[in-house]
């Protein structure tokens, strides 16, 4: 909650149309919602992709040019919810980024915010900002920034990413050069 809206509150002012009361409490019932099944999901993820990559054996040698770097990547949606504010929606997913990938540049129609599960990864802005962020790192991505997110690292980088979006548009929009 910005500092308008927490003032707002303090105030007894409605937010979203709700009382005070009423907001908190669906803030709340919220919060307890979706961090159980977001951290249920994350550590479910990490426990299946650690084992996988402890079973990897190593790469000997040149690694192989990738065509494609953004192949391998993976979004799961662990959420998909209706926003208090009317048009919008609230999405949470688990990015997977595999070693040496990336997401390619994109966008969203909405904030991003977001938390480094595991993994380094160079967050990539298109007015030259780059972000070096690791393991247990927050981050937030203002509405319709370019962006891509490179695995700098030597493991799957896992993101927790969740999204205020407008609900009328792709969660998504990829942007070449």
């Amino acid at each position: 909650m910005n500092q308008h809206a927490v003032a707002g509150v303090q105030r007894g002012e409605k937010q979203f149309g709700l009382s005070t009361r009423e907001f908190i409490m669906l803030d709340r019932r919220s919060l307890l919602r979706t961090s159980g099944v977001a951290a249920a999901g994350a550590l479910g993820a990490v426990a299946s992709a650690s084992t996988a990559e402890a079973s990897a054996t190593p790469s000997r040698g040149p690694h192989p040019v990738v065509p494609d770097p953004t192949a391998g990547v993976t979004r799961t949606l662990l959420q998909d919810n209706p926003s208090p504010a009317k048009g919008w929606k609230t999405v949470q997913t688990l990015v997977e980024i595999p070693r040496r990938r990336e997401s390619g540049r994109h966008s969203h129609p909405g904030v991003e915010v977001g938390y480094i599960v595991r993994g380094d990864v160079s967050m990539e802005f298109d007015d030259g900002t780059t972000l070096r962020l690791r393991t247990g790192d927050p981050f937030f991505i203002p509405s319709d920034t370019i962006h891509n997110a490179r695995n700098i690292g030597k493991v799957t980088t896992m993101m927790l990413s969740t999204y205020v979006v407008d609900e009328t548009k792709p969660l998504v929009t990829t942007h070449t050069h």
